[in-house]
């Protein structure tokens, strides 16, 4: 195969600055919605906007949904927010693959933030964790989904949508979720075209044909098409696992932390509301946080964590003997992850020293 037929349909990054555009996983990267969300509605002057920018978003009244069986609310000022990518091949994302009728949680991170919004823990749970999953109302037919043992996580979505996402997280960690986001492919991209695209450092090449990004080692200014690219990478990273994809999807959160607080985005009005209405259409909320007034009252509590405040893990886990494709929780140090959150302190550098998803080197590439 000639050099130029193997390069046909990839991405590349160019490592200049893109010119300012006129927004899975893959994306539900992340503890990213919620930090940009900070920048994209903290402006109180958008209040002549409001109404325009509460049509766009999505919400799912996850409390009416899951009753009173769920962990007690502990009101000491921290949070914890459950973040979803969805896969969802449909509409604009099924140049991404084949619509198979049914969502499933592509990436998914628990975001901790302390009771002074001082600091911030983030803990991934990878997609092909087999776990215990509670029985869950289906949100299409409305009959009762049961209960499940060995069922993928992500398998939780597909069959329950947010509110079984949501029961099944606070059934593995014993901790309520105060709020939920999730963000589509689509909506990702948007949302990093209007930042005008995030600045990452590749310490090795990167060559995946699957999400078709193809970056050599240096700085790179990524759009949209690239950013869901390096997102979606597995394949060419780390043991090519869903392991190795997470520790790119943390390191690209953490430079598109610092690219928020960058951008100077409240020195233009045009370019607030842009990035505002790029991102209320990215997203779907929680009842909780599903209006603008609402939403801004949330993102003013995080807009003063930077990327060093946040401190980033991926859910303790060992490859299951039967079968390399899937991974297991670590009970004992899944433990310890859980109490850190529930008990507001640090997690312990131990708790994840044995966990595999601590062993790869996808973490190296990206910085």
């Amino acid at each position: 195969m000639s050099e130029q037929s193997r390069g046909a349909g990839r991405i590349r990054g160019t490592g200049s600055r893109r010119r300012k555009p006129s927004r899975r996983h893959r994306a539900k990267v992340v503890a990213a919605w919620s930090v940009a969300g900070a920048v994209v509605v903290g402006g109180a002057g958008l209040a002549y906007a409001y109404v325009a920018l509460d049509g766009n978003l999505s919400s799912v009244d996850i409390d009416a949904r899951l009753g009173t069986d769920r962990p007690d609310d502990v009101a000491d000022g921290s949070q914890d927010i459950l973040v979803l990518g969805s896969d969802s091949r449909s509409g604009d994302n099924g140049k991404y693959g084949r619509d198979e009728g049914a969502a499933r949680s592509d990436t998914a991170m628990v975001l901790h933030v302390d009771k002074g919004h001082k600091s911030a823990s983030v803990v991934s749970i990878p997609r092909d964790t087999l776990i215990e999953r509670p029985a869950c109302e289906s949100d299409t037919t409305g009959d009762e989904v049961p209960a499940e043992d060995r069922a993928m996580f992500n398998t939780a979505y597909e069959v329950g949508g947010p509110a079984c996402a949501v029961k099944t997280v606070e059934s593995m960690s014993g901790i309520r979720m105060d709020h939920y986001l999730e963000v589509d492919f689509t909506g990702f991209k948007k949302l990093i075209d209007e930042l005008g695209g995030v600045e990452v450092t590749t310490e090795t090449a990167i060559d995946d044909s699957r999400s078709h990004l193809d970056l050599e080692p240096g700085t790179h200014t990524l759009n949209g098409e690239e950013s869901l690219g390096l997102v979606r990478t597995r394949k060419s990273v780390g043991d090519g696992s869903d392991l190795g994809r997470i520790q790119l999807q943390q390191a690209f959160v953490k430079a598109l932390m610092d690219q928020t607080k960058s951008v100077g985005v409240f020195s233009s009005p045009k370019k607030l509301y842009g990035l505002a209405d790029a991102a209320t259409k990215a997203v779907t909320t929680d009842s909780g946080l599903g209006s603008v007034r609402k939403l801004t009252g949330f993102a003013n509590g995080l807009k003063g964590l930077g990327a060093y405040d946040v401190h980033m893990v991926t859910l303790p886990v060992a490859y299951d003997p039967a079968d390399p494709n899937r991974v297991l929780p670590q009970e004992e140090a899944g433990r310890q992850v859980w109490a850190a959150l529930r008990q507001d302190r640090p997690i312990p550098a131990s708790a994840t020293e044995d966990s595999a998803g601590d062993k790869g080197d996808a973490s190296k590439v990206v910085r």
